[in-house]
């Protein structure tokens, strides 16, 4: 981890972790991430995974659910990691995942190596993928993400080449054309969890195994 530039001068690691927290859930019907899930709600298990990267702090973008914010921190102060806890509001969440991705990154340090975008309703994410997601990227490529039997998943770590590109971001396609962009440059990392591709959508999704 000490090469490619993810390491600050006083030997700590320069990534950051962003949970995208700000949609309506509007399929689930509303409140998804605050939603009951395995006795706290759904977005613990995105705030877990993002506090088990190899990240200096964690920025969770809010929006939508006005629930989300005190959610964060009662898991952070649980797993007494309040102090790595980043809140940023985004006023314009509305828009979609775009502008909470640009919110998110344009409130980073400007120091930043890199930055894993996690998403806030997708509770199932390995923590051992993320460690090699972090060798990968400090091998040289410019953006790792994980995959499982050949389909990309999440979360995807991003170099600091690529943040200025998320900081203009518009619409609701989230980073898509900036991977898309990469081509092979994009290294996937294949893992054997198939946690990288889980997301809940609809209440039904909490009834599978991914919910109990």
């Amino acid at each position: 981890m000490a090469t490619g530039g993810v390491m600050s001068e006083g030997g700590a690691t320069a990534l950051e972790a962003i949970v995208l927290a700000g949609g309506a859930g509007a399929r689930f019907g509303g409140g998804k991430l605050t939603t009951p899930w395995r006795g706290g709600v759904l977005l613990d298990g995105a705030l877990a995974a993002a506090f088990a990267a190899p990240v200096r702090s964690v920025t969770v973008v809010t929006g939508a659910d006005p629930k989300v914010e005190a959610a964060a921190r009662v898991w952070a102060d649980g797993a007494g990691e309040a102090g790595r806890l980043r809140i940023v509001h985004c006023p314009g969440h509305a828009e979609g995942m775009g502008a909470t991705l640009r919110t998110a990154v344009a409130s980073l340090p400007a120091d930043a190596a890199g930055a894993f975008v996690f998403l806030g309703d997708m509770p199932m994410i390995p923590a051992g993928v993320l460690v090699r997601l972090a060798e990968t990227l400090a091998a040289g490529a410019p953006a790792a993400a994980p995959a499982f039997a050949g389909q990309r998943g999440h979360p995807v770590l991003f170099s600091a080449e690529l943040l200025p590109q998320l900081r203009v971001l518009t619409g609701d396609q989230g980073a898509r054309d900036v991977l898309r962009r990469l081509g092979p440059r994009l290294a996937l990392v294949e893992t054997d969890d198939r946690g990288v591709l889980v997301d809940i959508d609809s209440p039904q999704d909490l009834d599978g195994p991914e919910g109990r």
